[in-house]
């Protein structure tokens, strides 16, 4: 049963690293939006480890992997507008009011 707790420890400890990532690193953009495709990505881990476990289909597990790569093409198109119209993706650098 420890091999078990021991295959739940790694995507666990992958997605505490990357919100304390998102939380802590806030200077660009980019940076921020690699931490949560990482926590998407160990998110995916998780949930196919499970559903594997468990003996399921995993439909939705590729939904979920849909919609994460929905969520990081969005989030570059962000960045990229921000890059166009600010010139850098610093968070510092440009203020809400200007937007």
């Amino acid at each position: 049963m420890s091999i078990l707790n021991f295959y739940y420890f790694i995507p666990l400890v992958s997605v505490i690293s990357g919100l304390w990532v998102f939380v802590s690193k806030r200077k660009h953009l980019l940076n921020t939006l690699l931490s949560l495709e990482y926590v998407m990505l160990s998110i995916f881990w998780f949930m196919c480890l499970h559903v594997s476990l468990l003996g399921h289909e995993s439909y939705f597990v590729l939904f979920f992997l849909t919609l994460a790569a929905c969520e990081g093409a969005l989030g570059l198109a962000l960045l990229v507008s921000m890059v166009r119209t600010h010139g850098n993706d610093c968070f510092s650098s440009f203020s809400v009011l200007q937007c």
